[in-house]
């Protein structure tokens, strides 16, 4: 079974809403531009998940 590219933007969200909102914390600049990056280009990111990730190796 294939991992979905919705699966990695609903735990970058979860993670992000976790944080608090401050664009000056690296931790929180990183997971929200990631999370706005790969909302933009799911298709290429659905692409990689598909060449990288074998089965097994996500949850």
């Amino acid at each position: 079974m294939k991992i979905k590219v919705e699966t990695v933007l609903a735990e970058l969200n979860r993670q992000r809403n976790d944080l608090e909102k401050d664009l000056t914390d690296a931790e929180y600049f990183a997971i929200y531009h990631a999370f706005c990056f790969i909302s933009y280009k799911m298709g290429e990111f659905q692409q990689y998940l598909d060449e990288v990730v074998k089965p097994g190796e996500h949850p």
